[in-house]
């Protein structure tokens, strides 16, 4: 009895260990869906930071310093929701 003490022994902490390293709060499952995450979430602020880049492009062109007139006229019209009357309205949902 004595000497399967030992090897029982060992076997349980080697059991501990190998279910913590696959299962527990650092292990290796907690690890993959960490790193699924982190990918989902830098594909977020790509397109976050390109649609911001987009915005400020736009804004940029309505700034006193560079005023684009067309942007300016189209941005107006949609506001107001005024057209010439030589202009064709088309209507987009």
């Amino acid at each position: 009895m004595r000497k399967a003490i030992a090897p029982g022994l060992g076997f349980c902490v080697l059991f501990y260990f190998g279910y913590h390293t696959v299962q527990g709060d650092r292990g290796v499952i907690s690890y993959l869906r960490l790193s699924g995450q982190l990918e989902r979430t830098e594909m977020a602020l790509r397109d976050s930071n390109q649609a911001h880049e987009q915005l400020a492009q736009r804004v940029g062109l309505l700034r006193p310093e560079n005023l684009d007139r067309d942007m300016l006229d189209e941005q107006a019209r949609r506001i107001l929701g005024l057209a010439h009357r030589d202009d064709v309205v088309i209507y987009a949902k």
